[in-house]
């Protein structure tokens, strides 16, 4: 079946819309309303091509003609794609952005210092799991809402915008409220409840693929999302399950470049999950930039022999150091730039927190 979906220019307003789909009723029969960010649209299934228009209706900006299930995300409705914005920080422009930061926060001298070390090497954000779900019940789930009051402290003495996971929709409105980009982790892909939820809270979400889920199940998750009128999402490929085992799991490259085909959302890349190994986590992250990964997400940790959770697969601070380095190196040669924010001064947040 083809859909017929009309993108209109964020001035029109819902009375318009409603004479539209007055005029809809007429000619093809029901429609469906919905946004993109700020953006109205309507859906109308089945329906054919040049249907006449009254010259009292706003002209929409596009007419596109979809089939399946992936509609809001597609890149069609959105050719120049999508930008997303956390605190300061921007997604989408073209620049290499770079998320880094412990993987849960443990205490508030392991956060506050990886969050001095990797400010100083020129991130847009910091990330850091409160609430860390874990295969084994037995290991450690983090400091949850205290926590979450840590990583708020963190942006205070930083500048650094707050990127953390979200595990339950009862959670939603208390997470967001703090930080400034909610993370569905790669096993709650499909919790269609917790995209909902995140959706309606009209925050930035990074949406990470699970590792046994397609490209399709993954931007189908993401019309969860933007179904709640909410198109700050930004897609993030953090590796898949194959039968090879000489890293933790294998990144999916390819599909970087198919997400940024297809749909109009920023791609975020996670090497460290991916690779479960420091070593392979700059060249993977050079790779990603280089095909066309609009972010990246990074496990930093100042000591990570004493790490509570995935201390075997975080950089150390100088190794961070010298791959923001080469990724603004990889940046220039493709005619990009490093994102950046509003950074703090690097003497007082050293002597405020010396690492």
């Amino acid at each position: 079946m083809v859909d017929k979906v009309l993108v209109f220019d964020p001035a029109v307003t819902d009375e318009q819309i409603q004479a539209w789909q007055h005029h809809l009723k007429l000619t093809n029969g029901r429609s469906t309303t919905r946004r993109l960010g700020p953006n109205p649209v309507l859906v109308v299934p089945a329906a054919p091509q040049g249907t006449a228009v009254s010259d009292q209706l706003p002209v929409p900006l596009r007419e596109i003609a979809l089939t399946g299930e992936i509609r809001l995300s597609d890149r069609s409705l959105r050719p120049e794609g999508t930008i997303v914005r956390i605190g300061p920080a921007i997604i989408g422009d073209g620049a290499v952005n770079v998320f880094a930061g412990p993987c849960a926060v443990e205490t508030w001298e392991q956060l506050i210092a990886t969050a001095t070390a990797v400010a100083q090497c020129g991130v847009i954000g910091l990330r850091g799991g409160a609430f860390k779900p874990r295969t084994s019940p037995y290991s450690f789930q983090g400091l949850q809402w205290a926590g979450l009051d840590l990583l708020a402290k963190a942006r205070e003495r930083t500048g650094l915008p707050v990127l953390t996971e979200v595990v339950e929709p009862d959670h939603v409105g208390r997470v967001a409220a703090t930080a400034d980009a909610l993370q569905i982790g790669a096993r709650n892909m499909q919790n269609f409840s917790l995209l909902t939820a995140a959706g309606k809270s009209g925050k930035p979400v990074v949406l990470k693929r699970g590792f046994g889920a397609t490209i399709d199940e993954t931007l189908g998750a993401a019309e969860y999302l933007l179904n709640q009128g909410n198109d700050q999402v930004i897609i993030c490929e953090r590796g898949i399950r194959t039968f090879e085992n000489a890293t933790r799991f294998t990144l999916d490259l390819s599909a970087v470049a198919v997400f940024k085909q297809r749909s109009h959302l920023p791609v975020m890349v996670d090497p460290s999950h991916a690779a479960g190994i420091p070593a392979l986590i700059e060249p993977l992250s050079l790779a990603a930039a280089a095909v066309g990964a609009d972010a990246l997400l990074i496990d930093v940790h100042v000591r990570p022999e004493q790490a509570l959770c995935d201390g075997k697969q975080a950089m150390l601070p100088r190794d961070f150091a010298t791959l923001m380095g080469k990724l603004e190196v990889l940046a220039m040669g493709a005619g990009r730039k490093m994102g950046s924010v509003p950074q703090p001064d690097v003497e007082e947040l050293m002597a405020q927190n010396p690492v």
